[in-house]
């Protein structure tokens, strides 16, 4: 049996700490009670604050754990939930006690794992130096600028790097629970769990759920130009020629000015604007894919479902239905 420690954090979201909670308590067990047949927990699991003393949430739900932190000699998992956005009030409350006891625990051998924001606490204890980290798709920029030592991925859900794990978003503690059941104790318990609480199995890419822009913010009038150019005529193909002419520039320096302004070159550009419009009426409508995809400029539709796919994790048809309206049934 593994012993699971969930740190609570005051203004940190409850769920991030009560989801984990309530999955490690089920693997193993709902299961089988829901077959009429004794249960076989496999998880011992503890809530601790760093003082022993209850904490609230943003939304004022109280909190009250079992121990304190200094309680807690050892543990095979340690759960850090999300801070939420105040992340230095929380370091400031927490950290002088929290940092040096994830350190201990990771130096005893406990997977440490991050739930959004919680993978900031991890690397502030400098247990991401030089690891692969996630956490909330908004917070890429954020994240990269204090921890550059930290190889950042927010575009996954779920990471893992020596012993480190981390998740994105609030409902990624879905995710990463049942990521740890299935990798503590199989698929088949992990299957079992998700069965009986009626969730997901983990999702592994959080691409389709950012709204992430398509070019970085400039002041280049003649790049801008360009930009409004492609936008315009998104179902068409725009020569880089054509686009050049227009900004006064040579081809090739046209290229060096776009990339430069905008973080992408025009080619690149041009797909990720494309597939924003796809997202967009995706989420808005019942068009057929194969219309979609002409709409904003392909007509070969394996072609597009592929860079979909390669842009969101999900294919058209997986993005719709996790985003779109509710399909009608139709005679």
């Amino acid at each position: 049996m593994y012993d699971v420690t969930v740190v609570l954090l005051g203004g940190g979201l409850a769920s991030t700490a009560v989801i984990p909670v309530e999955i490690f308590h089920s693997a193993g067990a709902l299961w089988h009670e829901l077959q009429g047949r004794p249960p076989q927990p496999l998880f011992r699991v503890r809530t601790v604050t760093v003082d022993g003393r209850p904490v609230a949430s943003p939304g004022g739900l109280r909190i009250a754990p079992e121990a304190a932190l200094a309680e807690v000699e050892r543990t095979d998992i340690v759960i850090v939930p999300t801070t939420g956005v105040e992340l230095d009030a929380r370091l400031a409350e927490a950290g002088p006690v929290l940092l040096p006891w994830l350190r201990k625990q990771y130096d005893q051998g406990a997977l440490i794992t991050g739930i959004c924001m919680g993978s900031a606490i991890i690397a502030e204890a400098g247990l991401l130096d030089g690891r692969t980290a996630t956490a909330h798709w908004a917070m890429g920029e954020v994240l990269t600028e204090r921890w550059p030592q930290v190889n950042w991925k927010p575009e996954l859900f779920v990471t893992e790097d020596s012993r480190v794990i981390c998740s994105g978003g609030l409902y990624a503690s879905i995710d990463v629970s049942l990521y740890l059941v299935e990798r503590l104790c199989g698929r088949e318990i992990a299957v079992q769990c998700a069965k009986a609480l009626l969730l997901p199995m983990p999702r592994m890419s959080q691409s389709g759920y950012a709204m992430t822009p398509v070019a970085k913010a400039h002041d280049d009038e003649r790049i801008r130009r360009a930009e409004s150019r492609i936008q315009a005529n998104l179902d068409r193909e725009t020569s880089v020629r054509d686009l050049a002419r227009m900004a006064g520039l040579g081809e090739r320096t046209f290229m060096r000015h776009f990339k430069a302004a905008t973080g992408r070159s025009p080619s690149d550009y041009v797909q990720a604007l494309r597939i924003e419009a796809a997202k967009v009426m995706l989420e808005g409508g019942l068009k057929p894919v194969q219309a979609v995809a002409h709409d904003v400029g392909y007509a070969d539709l394996a072609f597009f479902r592929g860079l979909f796919k390669r842009a969101t994790g999900m294919t058209p048809a997986e993005y719709r239905g996790q985003f779109g309206p509710r399909a009608k049934t139709v005679a």
